[in-house]
């Protein structure tokens, strides 16, 4: 999910493309910016990546 997020995705285009809610997707998002330690998406996605979580961007 942090993926489609680095990718600039909205959690309402998020939740369309893995077939879940955007409330899903939002408290999905939450959780993975609280184990992060991170206070917003950006944060998240540059944590994630920072600590090998992501795949690296083309």
């Amino acid at each position: 999910m942090l993926e489609l997020v680095a990718h600039g995705l909205t959690n309402r285009a998020v939740g369309e493309r893995l077939f879940i809610s955007e409330k899903t997707v939002s408290v999905h998002l939450s959780r993975a910016m609280a184990k992060l330690g991170a206070s917003g998406r950006a944060e998240a996605v540059a944590l994630a990546h920072s600590r090998g979580l992501l795949a690296p961007r083309d």
